[in-house]
């Protein structure tokens, strides 16, 4: 072999060593935080992990810190659940409200656009807290362009919230909704908020066709992988 091909291809079997760690690491870890979380679905917590490798494949920061929201689920349900990835701890397990516009109880309409009253889903990256007119609360940037990367301009943030707690849930059949934004309990939103904040990644799931079809952070290999899966029986 050329001597100036050999950097050119120790270069490119490292790459390959590291693209094919990261595929198996994805599997490994989503059966750890699993078993840490046995009520949720275990092929989105795959996808989540899939779309974060591959989000750092086109250079986006590694986090410490998962949040996971499945919006198939009913808002009477803890549907969020929040992951250190590097000690492999379960945080939290909460309630989160949808938006006012995506559905009663069950979740069944998405948006990016402004004044929709809708929640968006995909990949989001944690920017700092505030105080608002909802208390503390917690900047996300969308990063998927077309269906969440107005979540700054919309406003959409993670916040306490009274209407989300479970007695309400037990009295109208739903807990209350948002404008879009991941509410959660406010007995939790400060500590909540604290795991997450800058620039942790929060992804927000519904088998939506054209999202799992569509979303740069779902086309990589293993994303490509677990999509498949969800479809499966």
């Amino acid at each position: 072999m050329s001597r100036f091909l050999r950097p050119v291809a120790t270069l490119t079997l490292l790459l390959g060593s590291c693209f094919a760690v990261a595929h198996a690491a994805v599997p490994a870890l989503q059966e750890a935080l699993s078993q840490l979380a046995p009520q949720a679905n275990p092929k989105v917590i795959g996808l989540a992990l899939a779309a974060t490798e591959c989000a750092a494949a086109q250079g986006q920061p590694p986090s410490d810190r998962l949040a996971v929201i499945d919006y198939s689920r009913p808002s009477t349900e803890p549907r969020l659940w929040v992951f250190d990835l590097t000690r492999r701890k379960l945080l939290y397990h909460e309630l989160v409200a949808h938006g006012r516009n995506t559905g009663e109880n069950l979740a069944t309409r998405f948006s990016n656009t402004p004044e929709s009253l809708q929640s968006s889903l995909g990949l989001f990256r944690t920017l700092g807290t505030y105080a608002g007119h909802n208390g503390y609360s917690l900047r996300m940037e969308g990063l998927e362009p077309g269906t969440n990367d107005h979540a700054l301009e919309r406003a959409l943030v993670i916040h306490g919230a009274a209407y989300v707690n479970p007695a309400l849930a037990r009295q109208q059949g739903r807990i209350g909704r948002s404008y879009g934004c991941p509410a959660v309990r406010s007995a939790v939103a400060r500590p909540l908020i604290d795991a997450l904040k800058g620039g942790q990644y929060v992804f927000s799931y519904y088998p939506d066709a054209h999202w799992l079809g569509s979303s740069p952070y779902l086309k990589c290999s293993v994303g490509r992988a677990m999509t498949a899966s969800l479809a499966a029986p």
